[in-house]
């Protein structure tokens, strides 16, 4: 293993500032390797002369060189204020410059950058097919290469053109041979294949069977001859409908399993559960139905499930495609395949989230060319509409484009307000399962909303948000987690506490279990510790929101990004910038933002209240939900925890939801094994009109 230092003999030059004749390196037997400097040396000259690697490299892999030189070298000087220096936010103007810079012919597209493979641009031949283009994110920078399979980051593909470079007189060079941390398109091409062998079409099983299947999963709607087109077969052991999903280059590259299973209950009656997964685990990089689109194809339906896409198809004809977890997430890994549609038509059906993930799938794939359907008890989703007999060519032209963001009027906002009171339930938000009490109080967790969560030191903020945005991720809901004040390994382990309701670490040989469960949640980590600036928090946040459609945002807390210099009034200024920061993220990403902010000191035996909200009055001002945590065992032996919801915007009720924390599963949430035949014990009380908050 050879070891980076500074030879002995070059330090005198150092004055000189010849860093560059400096750095050697040495090998066990103290000799040294001069191709290894040349390389290294030559990389070092190529990333100075680039603004978008300097920072990177310079952090990376000159930090043992840099270590390791005395610091009057550079003249640096110490102080008791640590600088943290802002990262450079990628942006398109940037892409654009530095593939000009490095001749990367390029076209702009809808979402992406569409240029060759720098393999593929050596060739003799070139065919120009989408199998031979590198797609380049505009907004992230997530790059899709079909020619080599490989998918990842900006830096990634930065580091295999720098490679490159290096090893252009080399007659055969592969791409990111030198970047370990790309990914391949095709996860597990093992399992899909073996998974798939064990699959017959549906028409090759017995009419008898075939019957029976299309009625327990109620696609009795679906003619044979579609089913044949869109190449879905069925697993007669596991009684399993298996739908592929296709890449660019029409290769199979996963699949979503549906099993059906029957059970018989005390009174003869038969019940029908139908159990979704997936192949590869995470879910694949493709799409349903891209076996049906041929290069002419300019017009497709993105739909929400496999028999929503068949539905569309078999009646109007129109090429229609279906996302693999439907309307909860929009994958970067998809948009490429997506490019060389002129018009797209998203049809999620009537369901108010559908609704509003389709406008925010809209922007990520250009709202010029999409078309949306409007939630109406009229068009309702397309398997439902071919039940019920309606022409789906005729809602298909209802289709209406995204507007200017900036302008409307009431004859663009009367379904939406309509819907809004036909579907009052499903307005209200998502439900939480474990606790319901808030469901009767705040009706539900709905987007584009800003809570603020309060209490005292101490208290179980942390451990009871946890639990609060975990119930959410089990209802489907994408949550990016901020955790400023403890690390993301002890709050993942109390997530994962949590989820199984039992201590972990008293029963380790379940650990894989649940592990492999909660990873199938859609929650993901902010690696921010400690003081954060807000801007680089909400341009995290806003990078989430895009590539992983976050709906929820949990922000713990407040006052790390404050930080700790300045007199009462500056921080209070500042808090109501950070404050401002959020509430316009929450309400432009539509995305819910759960903010923690610490009480001012109070009294242990006064009860907390909005004016206790550290800061001014603006964070409960801007605030649509403000949820205090009560903690009275110290004021009385018989004293309680208790959530009290003291402002509720949606429709002003407030109330009272009383706790009891299980320390074996770290949750105030009460399951069937803490209930004994009891009902978690709640309170609610409806102020009067003087005192409803609005």
């Amino acid at each position: 293993m050879a070891l980076k230092y500074l030879c002995p003999k070059m330090v005198p030059k150092l004055a000189n500032n010849n860093l560059r004749q400096s750095i050697f390196t040495w090998n066990k037997h103290g000799q040294c390797d001069k191709n290894k400097i040349r390389r290294t040396l030559k990389i070092f000259d190529t990333c100075l002369s680039n603004p978008l690697t300097t920072n990177r490299f310079s952090s990376s892999i000159f930090h043992p060189i840099y270590s390791t030189l005395p610091t009057t070298i550079f003249g640096r000087q110490f102080t008791k204020n640590v600088e943290i220096q802002e990262e450079e936010v990628l942006t398109t103007p940037m892409i654009q410059k530095y593939l000009v810079e490095k001749g990367m012919k390029f076209e702009q597209g809808h979402a992406c950058f569409v240029t060759m493979c720098p393999k593929v641009a050596k060739m003799k031949q070139i065919k120009n097919t989408d199998s031979e283009r590198l797609f380049i994110n505009m907004t992230t920078g997530h790059f899709v290469c079909h020619f080599c399979g490989k998918i990842g980051s900006w830096n990634n593909l930065v580091d295999n053109v720098l490679y490159l470079m290096e090893n252009k007189r080399k007659k055969s060079v592969d791409c990111f041979h030198s970047v370990e941390s790309v990914q391949s398109i095709n996860d597990e091409p093992s399992l899909v294949t073996s998974g798939w062998k064990s699959t017959v079409p549906l028409n090759a099983l017995p009419s008898n069977e075939r019957q029976e299947i299309v009625q327990d999963f109620d696609y009795s709607k679906i003619q044979m001859s579609t089913f044949e087109k869109y190449q879905v077969q069925y697993d007669s052991t596991t009684r399993t409908i298996v739908f592929p999903y296709h890449n660019i280059n029409n290769l199979r590259i996963g699949l979503k399993k549906i099993t059906c299973k029957k059970e018989d209950n005390e009174f003869d009656v038969i019940t029908i559960s139908l159990k979704e997964s997936f192949l590869p685990r995470t879910s694949p990089r493709g799409l349903f139905g891209w076996n049906m689109i041929n290069d002419d194809t300019s017009e497709i339906v993105l739909t929400n499930s496999e028999v929503d896409a068949m539905a569309v198809f078999q009646d109007t004809k129109i090429a229609a495609l279906a996302l693999p977890k439907g309307y909860n997430v929009l994958p970067q890994e998809i948009l490429p395949c997506l490019e060389r549609f002129k018009r797209i038509i998203i049809w999620f059906g009537e369901d108010i989230r559908a609704w509003e993930a389709a406008k925010q799938f809209a922007k990520k794939l250009n709202n010029k060319r999409c078309y949306i359907i409007r939630p109406s008890a009229d068009d309702p989703g397309p398997y439902k509409a071919l039940k019920q007999g309606v022409k789906l060519l005729h809602i298909l032209s209802k289709g209406k484009p995204m507007n200017h963001k900036s302008i409307t009027v009431f004859s663009q906002l009367r379904q939406e307000v309509f819907s809004e009171l036909a579907h009052i339930d499903q307005v209200s938000g998502v439900k939480w399962k474990r606790y319901t009490a808030l469901n009767k109080i705040l009706k539900g967790h709905r987007r584009g909303e800003l809570t603020v969560f309060t209490g005292s030191t101490g208290s179980g903020k942390t451990t009871f948000i946890s639990d609060y945005s975990l119930d959410l991720a089990m209802q489907g809901v994408n949550t990016l987690w901020g955790s400023f004040e403890i690390s993301n390994i002890r709050l993942t382990k109390m997530l994962l506490t949590q989820f199984a309701q039992m201590n972990l670490s008293k029963n380790l040989d379940q650990f894989d279990y649940w592990a492999n469960k909660i990873e199938e949640l859609p929650m993901y980590f902010m690696t921010f510790h400690g003081h954060e600036s807000i801007k680089r928090v909400i341009d995290t946040m806003g990078h989430a929101v895009y590539v992983h459609d976050i709906a929820h945002v949990v922000v713990d807390n407040l006052q790390f990004m404050m930080g700790s210099q300045g007199d009462y009034a500056d921080r209070f200024h500042k808090q109501d910038q950070i404050v401002a920061a959020f509430r316009k993220f929450a309400t432009q990403m539509n995305c819910h933002v759960t903010l923690v902010i610490h009480p001012r000191k109070e009294k242990d035996s006064e009860e907390l209240t909005t004016a206790s909200v550290f800061g001014s009055a603006k964070a409960t001002q801007e605030a649509d939900n403000v949820l205090i945590l009560q903690d009275k065992r110290m004021m009385s032996l018989r004293g309680r925890k208790y959530l009290q919801i003291t402002k509720n915007r949606f429709d002003g009720e407030l109330g009272v939801m009383v706790l009891k924390f299980d320390p074996e599963s770290l949750t105030f949430s009460v399951n069937e094994k803490q209930k004994k035949g009891g009902e978690q014990k709640e309170m609610t009380e409806k102020p009067d009109d003087t005192n409803v908050i609005v």
